[in-house]
């Protein structure tokens, strides 16, 4: 954000000689952001997290696209526009080409003859392939958590398992299927490996997406999924071994997948 010092003969509100302070350091205050600074950031782009300067142009253009079609922005079919997005970041088409390339290398974006780039289609199928992924990363992502979950961990963990419980009493899915995203999402964040941890929080938001554009009924698993969880938590607070942990969390996610898969067969039968 832009900053701008008090020049040396400016008095400032406090009274005292402007731009310094008692200790004689030079001060400064924020300047408001105009339209024009809020123009000149977005061309400029955010700086990026590994603090080596402001992000490269398709590396912003790449972001905006991916987090759009993740978010559901841009929905199954939405026609992303090399033209457009160029004027809306200001950059040439060289960098909007190069970012679209890469969400398709990705499976986000497909092109079509006479159509150009598009937003890939959900289907149930790749709901069932996404739910597999996420089997997968979280049975080792749950491994690696483990020995990072402490006492007060272990408490809230099984508080969240008791409010599923009481969910399920009284036949409120919608706060049993947010109480066990957040079960999950707690081991998740002490997983010490931050790139599992993102490549699990793509997944889950991909899936957030298909389910935002595609009918999927995901069977209610009810006392049986609570009854998953305290076996996991049993096993975390115990100090089984990793490979333990890994194969009934994998297999946890994995009754969901089978549960979803015979749901899919009956329905197209």
């Amino acid at each position: 954000m832009d900053v701008l010092a008090c020049g040396p003969q400016r008095p400032c509100h406090s009274g005292r000689m402007a731009g310094r302070s008692p200790t004689g350091r030079r001060t400064v205050r924020r300047q408001s952001r105009s339209s024009t600074g809020a123009r000149s950031a977005a061309r400029n782009g955010p700086r990026s997290s590994t603090g080596g300067g402001t992000l490269t142009k398709q590396e912003r253009v790449y972001r905006a696209i991916r987090e759009r079609i993740l978010s559901g922005a841009y929905g199954p079919g939405y026609r992303v526009v090399i033209d457009a997005l160029a004027d809306e970041f200001e950059v040439s088409a060289l960098p909007v080409r190069e970012a679209i390339r890469r969400v398709e290398a990705e499976g986000l974006v497909i092109y079509r003859p006479n159509a150009g780039a598009q937003v890939a289609p959900a289907e149930p199928g790749v709901f069932d392939e996404e739910m597999t992924v996420l089997a997968l990363l979280e049975g080792y992502a749950t491994a690696l958590a483990a020995p990072e979950l402490g006492r007060a961990e272990i408490r809230k963990l099984r508080a969240i398992n008791d409010e599923m419980v009481e969910a399920i009493e009284r036949l409120d899915s919608l706060s049993f299927g947010r109480l066990n995203q957040e079960f999950h999402a707690m081991i998740n964040e002490h997983c010490p490996n931050a790139a599992l941890v993102d490549m699990l929080q793509d997944v889950a938001r991909r899936l957030d997406a298909i389910r935002r554009t595609v009918f999927v009924q995901i069977p209610y698993r009810g006392s049986v999924s609570v009854a998953e969880h305290t076996k996991l938590i049993d096993l975390i607070e115990s100090g089984a071994p990793s490979a333990k942990i890994e194969a009934l969390a994998r297999a946890h996610k994995m009754h969901t997948v089978e549960s979803f898969r015979a749901w899919r067969a009956e329905h197209q039968s």
